[in-house]
């Protein structure tokens, strides 16, 4: 059968975890390092389509490519690995420590976001002929990004803070969405339906995605955007982070291993 039932792919999910927390330090930050780089060039792809065509929709309908390549080759994005490896903690795994999914999180971090930073440098050198010239149409539209979803943020205080983790919760509710469809089918065209909906819908949506924008935001200061590494930082990066691991969590991870592993006993009749 190509359909696994709720309990069989949230048993999947636990033992996707554990083997992530113990996989090598090698191993973790190249596969970490390959998802970080194709997300960000299906990111650049994405923006060049919606300038060409005007359409945002269209980029939205085309990013999920990135994400299907990354998955299907076994590579690993901080969003994932935010809703897996607690899991194994929580189902009590042999060896599975709060240190163990903490280094795991850290390496795929660093290695993500080395990823997408050779990406945004390597676009970057595109859009400027080796930086020899102002930045295309593409470029600049990168540098309008990063300025709108900083200062843009920034300038609202504390509602413009909580409206982008809000963004990051509901974008990692989405993209675990399509990290748990893939394991639902075992086939390669039902693992690709199932990812593509969740993403496309977060895409479209401006959810903030906190690998995505390791290659948003260095290009946009690559590309004279008028925001600092501080502004990316404060008003983008951390505050996303923590709500992707929020959203992919509660929303994502826990919902599921609660209801088809922890499940509750069931209702007396009569």
């Amino acid at each position: 059968m190509a359909y696994l039932v709720p309990s069989e792919f949230v048993t999947k999910m636990v033992d996707a975890g554990e083997s992530k927390i113990f996989m090598s330090t090698r191993d973790t930050v190249i596969r970490a390092f390959m998802a970080g780089a194709i997300l960000a060039l299906a990111a650049a792809f994405a923006i060049m389509v919606t300038v060409q065509t005007g359409y945002p929709i269209i980029g939205a309908i085309l990013f999920p490519v990135g994400f299907c390549m990354l998955y299907l080759l076994g590579f690993d994005l901080l969003t994932g690995v935010f809703v897996l490896t607690p899991l194994a903690l929580i189902d009590k795994r042999p060896g599975v420590t709060v240190g163990g999914v903490l280094r795991n999180w850290g390496l795929v971090f660093i290695g993500n976001f080395a990823g997408a930073f050779l990406i945004a440098v390597l676009m970057s050198v595109i859009y400027t002929f080796g930086f020899s010239t102002p930045p295309d149409k593409v470029g600049a539209v990168i540098a309008g990004i990063g300025e709108g979803r900083t200062l843009g943020y920034a300038k609202y205080g504390a509602a413009g803070m909580l409206t982008l983790f809000i963004r990051g919760m509901l974008c990692n509710w989405m993209v675990s969405t399509g990290v748990v469809g893939a394991m639902i089918s075992t086939t390669v065209s039902g693992k690709v339906i199932a990812m593509w909906m969740p993403i496309m819908l977060f895409f479209a949506m401006t959810f903030e995605h906190s690998i995505v924008n390791m290659f948003l935001f260095p290009s946009g200061l690559l590309m004279g955007g008028n925001f600092s590494i501080r502004d990316y930082l404060i008003w983008n990066e951390i505050p996303t982070v923590a709500g992707n691991l929020v959203g992919g969590l509660a929303f994502t991870g826990l919902t599921l291993y609660a209801t088809h592993i922890k499940t509750a006993p069931k209702r007396a009749i009569g």
